[in-house]
């Protein structure tokens, strides 16, 4: 059988690499390689720069409203495509086909819709001087532009980044992972069948150290927006900003949930539950520390491990699997590398704590048990450093002023969970929580109009609502004399 080979998006057509050269792609529940990435390189970057550049005059002549159609468009294919989509989704990442149905392609969709409308009602400033001059602010779009997604929720966080930046005006080279990368192969032909003009989008596959090195180091490329690791997002930055480009970087998360005695039980339990072990933990807004007040905890813990231990790990196209694959090989074995850190650092596994064989044809798959620690200092490795997998701790406090210091004790700021029916305390503890989003009796509720970012190492900016049209256009004032 011949294997599908994923190619470039370039210039409005499905393009080979130049260098004939393709990657393995595995899906994570089989450990089986079931198509081929493109492996591009600076030949295919700068083929898509000269359509892009070559496409940008007339895209940002374009009227808000004519960009706005053509974005709608693509919102209504995808939704459309639902199904396949979520398949092809969770064959590529590992996750139930569910999750792929019920959040990715829903929220690829919402994106594209939502920024497509957004578009409309940007509006600028004028400021008057009274008799003397009046100004006003333009807002126009930067050129070509970058946008680099995750694996994780692959389309999900391309269209995040590529929605603003079309509807601003700007052409842009994406790429994503390459570990993640049927979603936006299949959101190419999408654009094709949508009439989206050649060059407006181009999406190059392959490695980080191959294309994506290239791409942001082009002299061409105004501005970038990443989501990803926190070391890569170092990386790019060392290289950008002597460019002076424009950064936009979602990074790494350690978050916190903040588990208060008053809180109500059953929301709470059920929720942090799903915060710690969402998507099996890879998530950048995943919840993994879990810090419980002393008079609760041993309730709390009891609850909290049998509703860990229930999520058993499946065949990600199984409706009924809670639990998929973690996406490679190399990604299993450093969460079982994290969980093995966590016992030499002194930590009791309370639940899981090892590989699962899924049988059937998922036998070879990349798959571990939801894990839950409990017996660490707040301040250990294992409580520290980003793990990005199926793994939770749980911590017990005795005070306020306590829980903000273990919360606040990571060089991570990305979101802070709540839960307790103080409002005042509720209110008092959000403003002391160092993270860019905090979420009060809630997780994981996105208003796409709100400021989305982190704080200390996880990231540089944010994204979301008009902040994102900010980025991605450049502000002028125009003053004029009276």
């Amino acid at each position: 059988m011949t294997m599908e080979r994923i190619a470039n998006y370039i210039d409005g057509r499905l393009e080979a690499p130049r260098s004939g050269c393709y990657i393995d792609n595995i899906e994570p529940a089989t450990g089986q390689v079931y198509s081929l990435i493109a492996d591009s390189d600076a030949a295919d970057l700068e083929q898509a720069m000269t359509a892009a550049n070559r496409a940008f005059p007339e895209w940002s002549a374009l009227s808000a409203e004519e960009r706005a159609r053509l974005l709608l468009g693509i919102a209504d294919r995808i939704e459309a495509e639902t199904e396949p989509l979520a398949r092809a989704e969770s064959i590529d990442t590992g996750k139930p086909i569910s999750l792929a149905r019920q959040v990715d392609i829903p929220r690829a969709a919402a994106n594209m819709r939502f920024f497509a409308h957004a578009i409309t009602q940007f509006a600028s400033e004028a400021h008057s001087m009274g008799p003397l001059a009046i100004n006003y602010t333009l807002r126009q779009p930067l050129g070509v532009v970058a946008c680099i997604s995750p694996w994780n929720l692959p389309l999900y966080l391309l269209t995040w980044k590529i929605a603003p930046a079309l509807a601003s005006g700007n052409c842009v080279i994406a790429k994503p992972s390459e570990l993640t990368p049927m979603t936006a192969y299949l959101l190419a032909r999408i654009c094709i069948d949508a009439g989206l003009p050649r060059g407006v989008l181009n999406i190059l596959h392959g490695t980080g150290p191959r294309i994506g090195r290239a791409l942001v180091a082009h002299p061409k490329i105004k501005a970038i927006a990443f989501t990803g690791g926190t070391r890569t997002g170092a990386e790019i930055a060392r290289i950008a900003a002597p460019q002076f480009k424009k950064l936009s970087l979602e990074l790494g998360g350690k978050n916190p949930t903040l588990v208060f005695a008053d809180c109500d039980w059953d929301a709470t339990l059920a929720t942090t539950v799903r915060a710690a072990f969402f998507n099996q933990g890879q998530a950048c807004l995943c919840g993994s520390r879990i810090f419980v007040e002393r008079p609760i905890y041993e309730r709390f813990r009891s609850d909290f491990l049998a509703r860990a231990e229930a999520l058993e790990p499946g065949d990600p196209l199984d409706e009924k699997t809670q639990q998929g694959a973690l996406v490679s090989e190399l990604h299993l074995h450093k969460v079982l590398s994290a969980i093995e850190l966590g016992q030499q650092e002194g930590g009791t596994i309370l639940a899981g704590g090892h590989r699962v064989t899924v049988p059937g044809r998922c036998a070879e798959g990349y798959f571990v048990k939801p894990t839950v620690f409990e017996d660490l200092a707040f301040d250990c490795r294992t409580n520290q450093e980003e793990i990005f997998g199926p793994v939770a701790t749980l911590i017990p406090f005795e005070s306020e002023a306590q829980v903000l210091e273990y919360a606040n004790s990571t060089e991570y700021g990305l979101a802070a969970t709540v839960w307790s029916r103080d409002v005042q305390r509720c209110h008092r503890v959000a403003q002391q929580l160092e993270a860019g989003v905090v979420w009060i009796n809630t997780w994981m509720v996105r208003d796409l109009r709100t400021p989305f970012g982190g704080m200390k190492h996880s990231g540089v900016g944010r994204e979301g609502g008009v902040e994102a049209l900010r980025f991605f256009t450049e502000a002028k004032n125009v003053c004029i004399k009276l």
